[in-house]
């Protein structure tokens, strides 16, 4: 860490937040149109950062998205906390996002992990889902 002596970091100032305002995704329709904020935008936050694979777009920082494509072929036994520490971790990248609690994970086919868990942000909480086959 760099000690502060004097400069432009001794006078005052605040930090604001971004608004959540964002472009609305029509996933069924595969569209984008009008606008979305606060708790809609959240969902279409989360499922964008928990579909896009962290590393593989160079339009992204290396700090947005989730790794899944490595689980491919682990035992399950392992995938399950894995994926639990991958998502949070991924989520909480957005600082909108203050916790992520309430797993429950089930198995719907064989090589199939599927996901559910409620997602804190400072819009309310929300239900999201991630499914990956292993």
């Amino acid at each position: 860490m760099i000690p502060i002596t004097s400069g432009l970091l001794d006078r005052d100032f605040s930090i604001e937040e971004r608004p959540s305002l964002t472009h609305w995704m029509d996933i069924e329709r595969k569209s984008i149109q009008g606008m979305t904020d606060a708790q809609d935008a959240m969902r279409q936050a989360i499922y964008k950062i928990l579909n896009t694979e962290r590393y593989e777009y160079e339009i992204y920082s290396w700090d947005y998205g989730i790794e899944t494509l490595d689980l491919y072929g682990e035992p399950v036994t392992w995938v399950v906390p894995e994926l639990e520490r991958r998502v949070r971790e991924a989520l909480l990248q957005d600082t909108r996002i203050t916790k992520v609690s309430d797993f429950e994970f089930d198995f719907p086919e064989k090589g199939v992990v599927h996901a559910v868990f409620t997602v804190h942000t400072i819009f309310g909480e929300l239900i999201a889902e991630r499914t990956v086959r292993v």
